[in-house]
């Protein structure tokens, strides 16, 4: 049964993004592709139906944004309710922004993703292909950890008005322009209607998120690769040169002309490997930056007036309680990942400079002309630290992330203290 349904989900979520990519952009982003064509945000799909199909789950999220910004600022509204809408209107701006920059920049994110697979991003070893593995485990582990808070939580949202003690009530605080209470079957459309509304503008936002994670984390396997192609440059250069010389000592190498040309191609490749994955980076950095601000921002104040709904529902509504309580978790989530990542970017980027340094130039390879200035090069490059920064001036770390958890804090006790 649970393998008829996969097949079902494979042949209905089947994106030409799918078909097209490589064996490793598809490990790393075939289950975004995927959920993204579902959606309707797929942006590798332009024929009629399918464009068709995105136009209209477009603009329910766009309408679901509006109805609760006219409730918003037409109805009178009691705190609760208040924060409430505030909290989802802001997420939900926030997320259409981040995908307008995405579909405006698509094609970075395309060669981005296409990377993964350039011939010049050596796995040649079976080390470096436990690395690609490994963060293509990481990459599944913490997606579908993501992905079990989120949906969760939106099944929680859906359903919770069906369960409360209000009548007609729908699952988000919209303004309908039409009386639905007391006319069961226009009530049952209107919640259909909200509720659907409702589904894509979420996974909207969670998919915004998966993408940024699907492009963070690829970013850090290639450095990791390239590490370990700078730290084994000299053996893996001597190992297959010996194979076609073995009457050749190693000690000898550094003088035999053949091996020394051999060994500067190779480092020649891999420096300008490095400058593709550094500009990658830089790409990734300026569209990132101004959306890492807005959630960062969204993030605290999220943070805050859940956080102040959680605590003051829990004696007056459970489920409003564990409603609010799963949102939290989701936000607190994502703004971890994105920390995390980009300060992972940072170290796996400082490890080059690390690997040029132990890569066997004391075995006198150093003395062969340009090798030296190289490596110089590639150290002094690796030795800036490559941050990624939310609007050009807030660093995403985990320090940060610990700092801005504690500032949501203080401000959740002042809110709080202020009630009293």
């Amino acid at each position: 049964m649970i393998r008829f349904l996969i097949n079902i989900w494979m042949k209905l979520s089947q994106s030409r993004a799918v078909e097209n990519a490589g064996p490793r952009e598809k490990a790393f982003h075939e289950i975004v592709y995927r959920l993204t064509f579902l959606e309707g945000i797929s942006t590798s799909d332009d024929y009629l139906s399918y464009t068709i199909f995105s136009i209209i789950a477009r603009s329910l999220s766009f309408t679901v944004v509006c109805l609760q910004l006219w409730h918003l600022f037409c109805d009178d509204l009691i705190l609760d309710d208040m924060l409430s809408c505030i909290n989802v209107f802001i997420i939900h701006l926030i997320t259409l922004w981040k995908l307008t920059i995405m579909v405006r920049d698509k094609n970075v994110f395309k060669r981005l993703a296409k990377a993964l697979d350039s011939p010049s991003l050596d796995i040649s070893t079976q080390k470096r292909k436990d690395i690609v593995q490994y963060w293509v485990d990481t990459h599944k582990n913490y997606l579908r950890f993501l992905l079990s808070i989120a949906y969760p939580t939106l099944i929680v949202w859906q359903t919770y008005a069906l369960l409360d003690n209000v009548e007609y009530n729908l699952m988000l605080d919209v303004k309908i322009p039409y009386e639905y209470e007391g006319h069961p079957l226009r009530y049952m459309l209107t919640y259909v209607a909200v509720g659907t509304m409702f589904h894509y503008a979420s996974m909207m936002t969670v998919l915004a998120d998966c993408i940024t994670q699907s492009h963070l984390i690829p970013l850090v396997c290639q450095f990791a690769v390239l590490a370990d192609c700078f730290e084994n440059i000299f053996e893996e250069c001597a190992l297959e040169f010996q194979a076609s010389f073995p009457e050749i000592g190693r000690h000898e190498l550094v003088k035999n002309n053949m091996f020394v040309d051999a060994y500067l191609r190779r480092l020649s490749d891999l420096v300008t490997q490095h400058q593709v994955v550094l500009d990658q980076t830089m790409d990734l950095k300026r569209i990132l930056s101004n959306p890492m601000l807005g959630q960062l921002a969204c993030s605290v104040i999220i943070n805050i007036l859940v956080g102040y709904q959680a605590t003051t529902t829990f004696t007056q509504s459970l489920g409003k309680f564990f409603q609010s309580l799963l949102y939290l978790s989701y936000n607190m989530l994502v703004l971890y990942l994105f920390c995390r990542w980009c300060e992972e970017i940072t170290i796996q980027s400082q490890n080059i400079g690390q690997s040029a340094y132990f890569s066997g130039w004391e075995s006198g390879i150093s003395q062969a002309p340009g090798v030296r200035a190289t490596m110089m090069l590639i150290i002094a490059r690796s030795n800036k630290p490559l941050v990624f920064l939310a609007g050009g001036m807030y660093p995403l770390s985990l320090s940060s992330y610990t700092t801005l958890v504690k500032t949501s804090y203080s401000a959740f006790n002042l809110l709080l203290k202020t009630d009293e």
